[in-house]
């Protein structure tokens, strides 16, 4: 009995079969066999395909993530030194300051106004000239006036003699009297009528004295030294006694003032200062807080303003440049306090959160630590620092948004320290 027969039946159908895989004989229907390699050949390729869709994509979102974390990227690793820019705390002297918004007020102003009536003759100034106390602004014609004076001199000469003839008769009827010649009675009026002929030239005189005073005033003079405004009236033109419109306005601009007003709150703090015989500066600021001037506290009001609260203060400026102007809108600044060999720092050192104000404080390995400080008093660009720092400590005052606690940092040679943080 053969029991392998089977299996060589089965090999070689197996051998009549394989051969044929990739072969291109025609099969029994008459059709090439070649589709086998290339779904093989498509299904490398989709492989390979996906292969390097997966990896770009990979590779993409790395480099996105790298970009993200910026050059500070692995800041907990210590890939790489963070360029910044360093300050260093320093002992100085800074300033505690009071701040108001004030307006420029001259400490004189005065309207001209003619103290007779006549026509303007001519005026002497120019527009906005700075006149001197006694110029000469302008002329009111004279001459009805110079007519009265020669009138009341003419008067006057006329009761004078009246007056010294009354005085011979006086004389002659006080020799007549004791010999009983005349009348008491005629002695008595005679003294009556010499009296009332010296009141008469009184008069006269004061009549004189008048038309000369008018005539004084025809000349119209500056009262006070300053700068006369735009003119209000021309040549030509009938002015009377005290017009309310007046000629010319003249505002003292030397020395000038600043009337500023603060919180009431502050004012007990100026008080101990004045109290105790100190000399406040004040200093006065434009618009783009630029210091246009510096004076000192002269006074302050009598009394809090109950609607704003807040106080009234003069501030008395030389102005000898002419950079106050009156009505000028200035931020006045009031030097109460001057602290001096404290530690300071650049204000942009400082950094805040919600819960403390720290700074970055550069240790020996050049590496950074979270530094709490307490600050006090600020000024300009500067702050100072009464707890946490000291001076020479250098922190970091560009480059904080890189940086956290332990990060390698590297000052450029170009910049090592800010010029605001050398001491």
């Amino acid at each position: 009995m053969n029991l392998e027969q089977p299996n060589t039946l089965d090999r070689q159908q197996m051998q009549e079969t394989l051969p044929s895989i990739g072969s291109t004989d025609p099969s029994p229907s008459g059709k090439p066999r070649k589709y086998g390699w290339l779904w093989l050949v498509i299904l490398v390729i989709a492989g390979v395909g996906v292969y390097y869709y997966f990896h770009a994509r990979a590779n993409a979102a790395h480099a996105a993530a790298s970009a993200a974390q910026g050059p500070g990227g692995n800041l907990g690793r210590g890939s790489g030194a963070i360029p910044v820019v360093l300050a260093q705390a320093r002992k100085g002297d800074i300033g505690v300051y009071f701040t108001g918004l004030g307006a420029v007020t001259p400490i004189y102003t005065v309207t001209v106004k003619s103290q007779i009536s006549g026509y303007l003759m001519q005026v002497l100034y120019k527009e906005g000239q700075i006149v001197h106390k006694g110029d000469v602004l302008a002329e009111i014609d004279p001459r009805p006036y110079q007519v009265m004076l020669e009138q009341a001199q003419a008067g006057l000469a006329r009761d004078e003699a009246n007056l010294e003839n009354a005085k011979v008769d006086l004389a002659r009827y006080q020799t007549l009297a004791p010999l009983k010649a005349i009348p008491e009675q005629q002695l008595a009026t005679q003294q009556a009528s010499v009296k009332s002929d010296a009141a008469v030239v009184q008069t006269d005189q004061a009549q004189i004295d008048n038309a000369k005073l008018d005539l004084v005033y025809c000349h119209i003079t500056a009262p006070i030294a300053g700068r006369v405004g735009l003119r209000l009236i021309d040549p030509g033109n009938y002015v009377t006694a005290n017009d309310s419109t007046g000629l010319v306005v003249i505002t003292q601009i030397q020395p000038i003032s600043v009337i500023f007003t603060l919180p009431e709150d502050q004012l007990p703090s100026i008080l101990a200062q004045v109290h105790a015989g100190a000399q406040l500066r004040v200093e006065a600021l434009d618009r783009e807080m630029t210091k246009i001037g510096q004076g000192f506290l002269s006074t302050m009001d009598n009394q809090i303003d109950p609607t704003t609260g807040t106080v009234k203060l003069r501030a008395t400026f030389d102005n000898q440049n002419g950079s106050l102007f009156p009505n000028q809108f200035v931020n006045a600044r009031l030097l109460v306090q001057e602290k001096q060999n404290v530690t300071l720092i650049p204000t942009a050192t400082i950094q805040r959160n919600a819960q403390v104000t720290y700074v970055y404080l550069v240790k020996p390995d050049s590496t950074v630590t979270v530094r709490n400080i307490t600050t006090g008093t600020s000024e300009g660009d500067e702050t100072e620092v009464t707890s946490g720092l000291s001076a020479g400590d250098d922190v970091v005052m560009t480059g904080v948004d890189k940086l956290q606690e332990g990060t390698k940092i590297k000052v450029p040679k170009s910049s090592e320290r800010s010029p605001k943080g050398s001491s």
